[in-house]
């Protein structure tokens, strides 16, 4: 199983985690256009989150949806900790004007 430390240390995976967070559930050609990845990466990233328990997939013929696992405690706290940055980004960007 892969750690926590090592899904939060990629990019990539925190970007994917962080639009899975706010979209619900995407393709990965969705996934690739909105994180700026290409598509190894993303399969890439996908399987890593996966078998940390954090994103399931379900598959519908040749097309596979990905989704935040909600039954994964983790989760929530990822859920959490990306809304509280978000609103310093924000208050930070206001404070600067």
């Amino acid at each position: 199983m892969i750690s926590i430390e090592d899904i939060l240390s990629s990019r990539g995976r925190v970007r994917i985690l962080k639009l899975l967070l706010e979209q619900e559930e995407l393709n990965i050609s969705a996934i690739m256009h909105k994180c700026a990845l290409n598509y190894s990466a993303v399969v890439y990233h996908l399987g890593k989150l996966i078998e940390a328990g954090l994103v399931k997939e379900k598959k519908f013929g040749k097309i596979r949806i990905f989704k935040i696992n909600k039954s994964n405690p983790v989760n929530i706290l990822l859920s959490r900790v990306l809304e509280s940055l978000n609103r310093i980004n924000s208050s930070e960007y206001k404070d600067d004007r």
